[in-house]
């Protein structure tokens, strides 16, 4: 609702700016954005998944068994004197583990990619389809209007 001290046309300026938000949101664009986000918010807890706990641990086996997730380098060690947690580290075991959840997202993209490209390959060799035969009926109303054409052509009265 407008206040007392607003100027004649700002409700009407609120109620043109809320129906093009409107008309935003509901445009296909932003629709599929978001189903693309919610979508790939959810891949991503797959790869995780498949990361830490179907890739990891097999590769972490063959390692002797390591843990990739828990490798650091420790610059500065815990006291065990003290409440405080003192100790400083550069966790690269979660960066190698975010580099396989990058090369297994990636290959995905790459995979969906190539089929998308496949089927647009197919269907441009295809060529545009071909329309479909006339009806019987319509193949008579093309031979009238032929016929008519014909007609004013000879009488000299055509357009």
């Amino acid at each position: 609702m407008a206040a007392p001290s607003d100027p004649p046309g700002a409700l009407r300026r609120r109620v043109g700016v809320i129906q093009e938000f409107r008309e935003f949101i509901a445009r296909g664009s932003v629709i599929d954005l978001a189903v693309g986000v919610i979508i790939g918010a959810a891949f991503n807890d797959i790869v995780k998944t498949l990361v830490d706990q179907v890739v990891m641990p097999p590769i972490g086996l063959l390692l002797s068994g390591i843990d990739f997730s828990h490798l650091a380098w420790v610059l500065k060690a815990d006291n065990p004197a003290t409440a405080v947690d003192e100790r400083v580290a550069v966790h690269y075991g979660a960066l190698i583990n975010a580099g396989i959840k990058f090369l297994i997202v990636a290959w995905a993209v790459f995979l969906l990619v190539k089929m998308i490209n496949v089927i647009r390959r197919r269907e441009a060799e295809e060529g545009p389809p071909t329309p479909p035969a006339p009806t019987p009926q319509e193949s008579l109303l093309i031979e009238i209007r032929d016929l008519l054409k014909a007609q004013a052509g000879r009488d000299g009265t055509g357009s």
